[in-house]
């Protein structure tokens, strides 16, 4: 807990995000040092907890979060002002108080957060990782889903890089890796510091997210398995799935052509060869734990804004679309605003860019009123908050999530 002793009544609960098994888990009550400092001398005091335990801990990590809220308020009383905000899985934790705990709370940051929710999460991870033993280990039978242990796990792991570090030497192998990262719409651009590529260069964009790939892999399996060990099972199915729709609606779909077009094989022959794959099916105990740890209604019933950068890797920004589905759904669209960041990397936010979504929520608590939200006023409000950096609110709308998932109201 930090508390100025300017204290301006407004406290902010963070959410941090995954943190593997076995890993240093400290407390955190900021994004980054730099915007705790700027909060602090701003007036604003800061909280948050290090969750329980480490891994897939979301059921833990909400009740925990509020605990740390009420022993806030037992400690300094009750604040003028209470936000919820949170990155990459804190950004899915803040979501899930928003929806549950809205009482609690005056709004609500999200920043690259898992805002599909978890059961579109692993399903979306599932298509990836099914999609490259098919393609490039054909006869492979390591196992993607009801993992015993890590050790298992390592070993799926390794298989699959092993098939993808292969086919990456041949044009063959490349138009297949495409194929498998456009079933998630991994980005082309995923390094903040590289530059944009072009968008006829899909060479670029396929070794960018060649090498992404081998994160996804390593994070499917290995924190899916400390996953299925808090749900009881596999919480991920692809019966039905039809994975030429999914490419036709990717963004990543000219690549995917041009790339097969210098191969000389057919993505139709490969499709076909997913189609023909025998499917997984889910354990209806480990959806259903997943769907209330945690999946969304998009009922909100205080403001939120959430931000995500437009390259992200690791939480493509198209889950900002399924919630943005599931709040329409919900009739709670004039509580949702979503701004886009125009930068690769995952969470790779300047200070400015989080303090300027911190300050526009602010206005709409205050005011009931949203204020002008388009990227120019962010960037405006950014590089007052944060003159050093360069800020890159931008124009954008994201494609269609691969699998939404949203609970029924």
């Amino acid at each position: 807990m930090d508390v100025p002793v300017n204290w301006n009544g407004t406290v902010l609960l963070y959410s941090h995000g995954y943190v593997p098994d076995n890993s240093s888990n400290p407390a955190r009550n900021a994004p980054s040092d730099d915007a705790r400092d700027a909060l602090l001398e701003a007036g604003y005091a800061q909280i948050g907890s290090s969750y329980p335990e480490t891994g897939w801990v979301v059921e833990q990590a909400l009740p925990d979060q509020l605990a740390t809220l009420d022993r806030f308020q037992a400690r300094f009383g009750p604040a003028r002002r209470t936000i919820a905000w949170g990155t990459s899985m804190g950004g899915m934790i803040t979501t899930g108080l928003a929806e549950r705990f809205g009482g609690r709370f005056d709004g609500a940051v999200a920043m690259c957060g898992l805002e599909q929710g978890a059961v579109a999460n692993y399903n979306n991870g599932l298509d990836t990782i099914f999609a490259i033993r098919t393609l490039l280990a054909p006869g492979s039978t390591a196992p993607l889903v009801r993992l015993p242990d890590q050790a298992t796990a390592l070993a799926s792991t390794a298989e699959l890089t092993a098939a993808l570090d292969a086919a990456q030497a041949t044009a063959q192998g490349r138009a297949r890796i495409a194929l498998a990262a456009a079933l998630r719409n991994t980005p082309a651009w995923t390094n903040p510091a590289q530059p944009e590529p072009d968008a006829d260069d899909y060479d670029t964009a396929q070794r960018n997210q060649f090498e992404i790939l081998h994160q996804v892999i390593t994070q499917t399996l290995t924190w899916r398995q400390d996953a299925e060990e808090h749900a009881g099972g596999n919480m991920s199915w692809n019966i039905g799935v039809d994975y030429a729709r999914i490419l036709a609606h990717s963004p990543n779909r000219q690549e995917v052509e041009e790339l097969y077009a210098r191969s000389g094989v057919s993505p139709r022959d490969d499709l076909a060869a997913l189609d023909a794959t025998p499917r997984i099916t889910a354990d209806p105990t480990a959806v259903s734990y997943m769907s209330r740890n945690i999946s969304f209604t998009g009922r909100l019933t205080k403001p939120m804004v959430s931000i995500h950068t437009i390259g992200d890797p690791l939480v493509p920004v198209q889950a900002e679309q399924a919630y943005a589905e599931a709040a329409r759904d919900a009739g709670r669209s004039p509580l949702l605003r979503q701004a886009y960041v125009h930068r690769a990397g995952h969470c790779t936010f300047t200070t400015g860019e989080m303090l300027a979504a911190v300050r526009t929520l602010e206005h709409r608590i205050g005011t009931g009123q949203w204020p002008d939200t388009g990227p120019a006023a962010l960037n405006r409000l950014a590089a007052e908050l944060d003159p050093t950096a360069g800020h890159a609110y931008a124009t954008y709308r994201p494609d269609p999530y691969p699998r939404p998932f949203q609970l029924p109201l």
